[in-house]
């Protein structure tokens, strides 16, 4: 009886070879299979771009999986059906295939439609998610500002949930990273200079590749098409904060001598 191959989803950063992981680069000199997304046959792969600028070259099997860029659900349906059975046919033949993902394999990526279709098709195969950086803590350090620091909040979204949305985002968040922001730049841009957020805005395209581009006036970006690899990196200086209760347990005001004397209430509090 034939034992079958597993899928990983091999994470290389978001284009910086130097940020492919040891793990990623571990998986990618074994005897598998690669595959990697394509928008269309005639489109380069970007994620493929990375490892071969990373100095390694196609193994022997190797196939291109085409992912179009489009919200019609039918549509990519049919295309994620396709690949998964182009994946599940090298699978059961007992190869391992890799994967390869712009960023991080949990994040936004196509790699979960994939793992899903094929787990939809054969439950028995075993998938495994090598873990990358995302693109916004490249960006991050690219602009050397953190993203984060103390109590400070931070929101992950896609632009598309519209300005209602973001509006709202801004008020209850520190730092925003707005990603996919192509369609909706220059509205974007507008809010920012309406909440005076300009200066304290950065754009950032293709971040770690050799195009990587970094724009922190935003505003010279009005009426322009950006690359779909794009994103907003927002800090909001202005935000109010409620009040923070600090550390793990609010303190009683009876002490406790032993572990054994918390109260049941506060014995699961991480």
């Amino acid at each position: 009886m034939s034992t079958k191959g597993r899928l990983f989803g091999v994470s290389l950063g978001p284009g910086d070879p130097d940020l492919i992981t040891r793990g990623a680069w571990a998986c990618l000199q074994q005897d598998a299979v690669w595959t990697y997304p394509k928008r269309n046959k005639k489109s380069d792969s970007y994620a493929l771009d990375i490892v071969l600028r990373a100095g390694l070259t196609l193994p022997v099997e190797h196939q291109p999986l085409t992912f179009p860029m489009t919200h019609d659900a039918a549509k990519l349906a049919k295309y994620w059906l396709i690949a998964a059975e182009c994946v599940l046919d090298y699978l059961q033949k007992g190869k391992d295939v890799m994967f390869l993902v712009e960023g991080d394999a949990s994040t936004y990526s196509t790699f979960g439609h994939l793992m899903r279709t094929v787990q939809d098709l054969d439950a028995s195969v075993e998938n495994k998610i090598i873990a990358g950086v995302p693109s916004f803590n490249a960006v991050a350090a690219c602009i050397q500002t953190p993203l984060s620091e103390v109590d400070d909040t931070i929101a992950i979204v896609p632009a598309g949930y519209g300005l209602n949305m973001l509006e709202r985002l801004l008020m209850d968040f520190d730092t925003l990273v707005l990603l996919k922001v192509k369609p909706l730049l220059d509205d974007i841009i507008l809010l920012l200079e309406k909440k005076g957020l300009l200066a304290s805005s950065y754009f950032v395209e293709k971040a770690g590749s050799p195009e990587e581009r970094v724009v922190n006036d935003v505003k010279t970006l009005y009426g322009e098409k950006v690359n779909y690899l794009s994103l907003l990196l927002i800090k909001n200086p202005h935000r109010q904060r409620g009040e923070i209760i600090r550390g793990c347990r609010k303190k009683s005001d009876t002490p406790h001598d032993t572990l054994s004397e918390i109260p049941a209430a506060e014995e699961n509090i991480a």
